[in-house]
């Protein structure tokens, strides 16, 4: 079986859970994971029967031209079954491409339709990606459920720190401004957790967020930016020993939530009725403001079209993140 899912990392990292319970229940189905060689990384202590194929697109495999190599590349793997897990130009031609040649495909069901119909509020809630794309090896004709938890079932990795008892992270950004915590936010945030004897470990990626969670670290003994500093291998087995992971819907919940470690996740112009909570998060660990507006994306965007100055954000105020917080550690 080929199963193709190209980008992005938190969507990569939301086919594991599903790919690896595919994978154990199926043991004669020898699997192989399309996707790019940062996102391979992703694929750790993976079943017998999971290989990784990394394509760079960009270098080796560009544009049409490039396209067409790849998919003459796969044809001579005589793939059985086609999972197409992403459902994009670049996978639905792939896809196609094998099918003519003789391979079973099926597709991930987006449900564009429901998802837009969430934004006009005429319909309460769409399905977890997770269970959609087990619903693909399903249409396939096979059996699956989930049972995945963790990427570190077998042995938990050296850790390049030594985390203190009480240790949070702080997850803040996300790709697009009308998911991401504000900073002035932030800075409270951290000083309230560590006045209450919490160690934060900040996380993020890029000049701008290193920039800033530099900031917020400055001169609080309790407080570290992990932004830049250790590889994705590295980070996963920090947030492995976090007692609790607070992050945006961006791609840090669903790291974390590989790692079975508890995610308390903020939202602002989504919410999780648009179907991206981590997996086996349950509901109760959201924080959603539930203003009339929401969701107003499906995925973000860089503007608040409500005209509000994001105050899905701006309403949950740091004594609600910090309450919630200490309410799912147990520390009330």
């Amino acid at each position: 079986m080929l199963a193709i899912r190209l980008s992005a990392l938190g969507d990569v990292a939301m086919t594991v859970p599903a790919l690896y319970s595919f994978a154990r229940q199926n043991p004669n189905v020898d699997v192989t994971v399309l996707t790019t060689p940062f996102f391979a990384r992703l694929f750790i202590d993976a079943p017998a029967n999971i290989s990784v194929m990394p394509v760079d697109l960009k270098k080796d495999y560009h544009g049409f031209a490039g396209l067409c190599r790849l998919a003459r590349r796969l044809r001579k793997m005589n793939f059985d079954y086609v999972a197409d897990l992403h459902d994009v130009l670049r996978s639905r031609f792939i896809g196609l491409w094998l099918a003519l040649t003789g391979s079973k495909l099926a597709t991930v069901d987006k449900n564009r339709r429901e998802r837009r119909r969430l934004l006009s509020h005429k319909a309460t809630e769409s399905r977890r990606f997770t269970d959609r794309y087990c619903d693909v090896f399903r249409a396939l004709g096979f059996n699956v459920n989930l049972d995945f938890k963790t990427i570190f079932e077998q042995k938990l990795p050296s850790c390049p720190l030594t985390l203190p008892d009480k240790s949070i992270g702080i997850a803040p950004f996300a790709r697009y401004v009308n998911k991401a915590y504000p900073v002035d936010m932030v800075k409270q945030l951290v000083e309230m957790l560590t006045d209450r004897g919490y160690h934060i470990y900040l996380f993020g990626g890029g000049k701008e967020e290193k920039k800033a969670l530099a900031e917020v670290a400055a001169g609080n003994p309790k407080v570290m930016s992990l932004a830049g500093v250790y590889p994705l291998e590295d980070e996963l087995a920090v947030m492995a020993r976090l007692d609790l992971m607070i992050s945006m819907d961006s791609a840090n919940q669903h790291l974390a939530s590989l790692v079975g470690t508890k995610v308390l996740s903020i939202w602002g112009s989504t919410t999780p009725a648009c179907g991206f909570m981590g997996y086996n998060q349950p509901s109760a660990s959201a924080c959603v403001a539930g203003l009339n507006c929401q969701p107003c994306t499906i995925a973000g965007s860089n503007e608040c079209p409500a005209g509000t100055n994001y105050e899905c954000l701006r309403a949950l105020h740091p004594e609600i993140i910090v309450k919630k917080a200490v309410k799912l550690l147990g520390d009330e």
